[in-house]
């Protein structure tokens, strides 16, 4: 005879997902060096290259300082490192034996990978509105719609930068090697995505290499929406900026989930 599981499995969908993300939220709040790192990092970047260079940087086709200008940039950074903190713990799991036994339980592969986005997807999104309520204080115009508008759009970059550090995490069993893939990899995606300097100022290659970074749409949409018209010109418009995103993260939560229904 079937047991209840095997015939109506999914029950066992949902219950897994919300373990998992509680697990991811509980973990990270409980280690707050973790919490500390991802969020005083990018916040540091920030107060160091916004009041630096805010005297000496003028972004072409941006009407606002430096500091105005980079604050979508930190935005940004805060969920690519809480992403990348988040799916790091891919790792410690493995090694401890945890994701073993997670992996033979009755709960399917794609229940486990949705956990583990929507954990690492919900704790970015915490530290990136903490920092997001600094807005109308940097901005000399703040855009009271466009910080409305611009949650939904952090949540769909957070998503798809978990699903991305769940990806290169999937497969890895050091975590010093997740650390050099994350310098080698993550950090010139940052770079590159229009969070330091507008692609307008790039070198025609780099405009190149920007133009294929899908992390340059997600700036150039909260830039878009936080700094209105002062915002550099991006390069599509931003309803297909939002349709990049978007679709970033849905291929890299599909492309994860895929990795994990594979035979470890």
């Amino acid at each position: 005879m079937q047991s209840a599981l095997t015939a109506n499995p999914a029950p066992a969908f949902w219950p897994a997902v919300q373990a998992i993300a509680w697990r991811e939220w509980v973990r990270f709040f409980r280690q707050r060096s973790r919490v500390i790192g991802a969020f005083a990092t990018p916040v540091i970047f920030w107060v160091l290259l916004g009041f630096g260079a805010d005297r000496v940087f003028s972004a072409e086709g941006a009407d606002v300082g430096y500091r105005a200008y980079f604050f979508p940039g930190a935005l940004v950074m805060i969920l690519l490192f809480t992403a990348i903190f988040s799916t790091i713990t891919v790792i410690d799991d493995r090694n401890e034996g945890f994701l073993q036994g997670v992996l033979v339980s009755p709960a399917p592969r794609s229940a486990i990978v949705l956990g583990k986005v929507l954990g690492g997807s919900a704790i970015a999104m915490v530290q990136g509105v903490l920092f997001l309520v600094l807005c109308p204080f940097i901005v000399d115009e703040p855009q009271w719609i466009g910080m409305l508008l611009a949650l939904p759009a952090m949540l769909l970059l957070a998503i798809a930068l978990t699903g991305l550090g769940l990806v290169m995490a999937w497969r890895m069993d050091s975590t010093a090697g997740y650390h050099a893939l994350m310098n080698i990899l993550l950090m010139p995606m940052w770079f590159l995505s229009g969070a330091v300097f507008p692609a307008a100022t790039a070198p025609v290659w780099m405009k190149a290499v920007m133009a294929v970074n899908p992390l340059t749409y997600g700036h150039q949409l909260l830039s878009g929406l936080l700094l209105g018209d002062d915002a550099p010109g991006g390069l599509v418009p931003m309803w297909a900026a939002a349709v990049i995103v978007a679709g970033f993260a849905g291929a890299m939560v599909a492309i994860a989930a895929r990795l994990a229904g594979k035979p470890a």
